[in-house]
């Protein structure tokens, strides 16, 4: 595998102009004078790059796509590609210190890797064509406006983002299977005995996806972020504990859900309930006794 620490080695080894700043570049590609077969690769910075009438040679009966892939930090495109010269495109790269420095610019598509490709329509492509040469212009510019040249990448990332939007309601099908998969995953969890509590990194790797793509799936989906939902069945399991086994303690509660610390499962719980937990069975016992009389 080879890995791309910086611009400039990267766009050597594609054949794409040479970089002009260490934190952002931008450019078009030249598919016939470009390398279109590769073998694994990772960069050490972030990429968007655009991809119009793409024919991958791995799959010749399928027809060319126009899409939008992403490279980030750590990424490892395994397989690489095999491509057909034929291809038209452009790109933005962008370093980790300049994502560090502008953390308003980041978003969590970003990290999809390989997941998620944006297919786009034909009114996309020129609305995102028209952003990539203003901010040619603005790159190329003698007197650089770098303030000018980061307005535009910011209004691409978000014309992407939005973009995402849309292709995630047009076919919900496609990914309402990601969503139960991760609540089917929810319930496996605690069918078993567990030592801790879950988190989102957890089912994203059961589930063969990256957080930021699971948790995007899951708060387009069902309005809350997939942590909301971790924290909605945990509270949902913790009441069916404290109300169908009056001998246990909250203490033994909080084991059997996998918190660490039983003062962290009675402050989440009031938090989330508005009640601890002992006033909650308190509480369900009262009304039960008044239900009796």
């Amino acid at each position: 595998m080879k890995l791309f620490k910086d611009f400039a080695s990267y766009n050597e080894y594609l054949g794409l102009n040479e970089p002009l700043d260490n934190d952002i570049d931008v450019g078009y590609y030249d598919p016939p004078n470009m390398l279109s077969k590769s073998e694994a690769i990772a960069v050490d910075f972030y990429r968007i790059s655009i991809k119009i009438n793409l024919k991958n040679k791995k799959t010749p009966d399928k027809k060319p796509i126009t899409a939008v892939f992403f490279n980030s930090p750590e990424m490892v495109v395994d397989e690489g590609w095999d491509v057909e010269p034929t291809y038209q495109g452009m790109y933005l790269q962008l370093s980790k210190k300049f994502i560090e420095e502008n953390r308003y610019l980041f978003r969590t598509y970003l990290d999809y890797g390989q997941h998620e490709a944006l297919f786009l329509t034909e009114e996309e492509v020129q609305e995102i064509s028209d952003v990539f040469k203003l901010m040619m212009k603005y790159y190329e510019s003698e007197k650089r406006n770098f303030n000018v040249l980061v307005s535009y990448v910011n209004v691409l990332v978000s014309l992407v983002e939005a973009f995402y939007k849309r292709q995630f309601s047009t076919d919900p099908k496609q990914y309402n299977h990601i969503v139960t998969d991760f609540q089917q995953s929810l319930i496996d969890y605690y069918n078993q005995p567990v030592s801790q509590l879950p988190n989102v990194q957890f089912f994203a790797e059961k589930l063969g996806l990256t957080a930021n793509y699971l948790g995007d799936i899951v708060k387009h989906f069902t309005q809350k972020s997939a942590l909301e939902n971790i924290h909605d069945f945990v509270i949902k399991r913790a009441k069916e504990l404290l109300l169908e086994n009056q001998k246990m303690n909250t203490t033994e509660v909080a084991y059997e859900l996998g918190f660490e610390y039983p003062n962290y499962f009675s402050k989440f719980f009031k938090k989330q309930v508005s009640l601890t937990p002992k006033e909650f069975r308190l509480q369900a016992m009262n009304k039960d006794w008044v239900k009796a009389d």
